[in-house]
């Protein structure tokens, strides 16, 4: 069964000839403006929108699909998320770069004496870099930023992430 991610959003029309303003994260940006058919859902279903052109104006991406030719072709999609394949998404991947669902839920070890310190509830971004959020065994939460000095291992397969637990980070 395929798996569909969502990587923007019509945000609203640009012009009269039905383009569309995406917005997406500044890190999908590339990715976005290299795909030539996006999905909507609908119904339950996933209906493709194939793409004629895509361009980048200032911090959002202007959209022309095919078919829709006008504001009121593109005006039931204002506000509609759109997806792709899960595995397009994969093979664009760097070697060190994961889905988000793929580390929700890993367990985090310390890396000096190997004992389990929490599990990972959330991914998010400062502007910075990346983050995890980990729920430690005391049941706090504790934001730590997913670079690779911090975070030297991640282990999919064995479902766990190693960190180096520097002084003061889960507190």
């Amino acid at each position: 069964m395929v798996k569909y991610v969502s990587v923007g959003k019509i945000l609203n029309f640009h012009g009269i000839k039905g383009e569309a303003k995406i917005g997406c994260s500044k890190t999908q940006q590339d990715f976005v403006l290299s795909l030539d058919t996006v999905y909507l859902k609908n119904n339950g279903e996933y209906k493709p929108l194939y793409i004629e052109s895509l361009r980048q104006n200032k911090n959002i991406l202007i959209a022309k699909f095919e078919g829709i030719d006008s504001i009121n072709d593109l005006l039931p999609y204002k506000g509609e998320l759109l997806f792709v394949d899960e595995d397009v998404i994969r093979d664009s991947l760097d070697e060190d770069e994961f889905l988000i669902d793929e580390l929700v839920g890993l367990n985090v070890f310390d890396n000096e004496n190997g004992k389990k310190l929490g599990f990972v509830i959330g991914v998010s971004n400062n502007g910075a870099s990346d983050l995890i959020s980990v729920k430690t065994n005391s049941k706090k939460v504790c934001l730590i930023p997913f670079v690779k000095a911090i975070v030297p291992v991640v282990d999919l397969k064995g479902k766990k992430i190693v960190i180096n637990n520097l002084e003061g980070l889960l507190e």
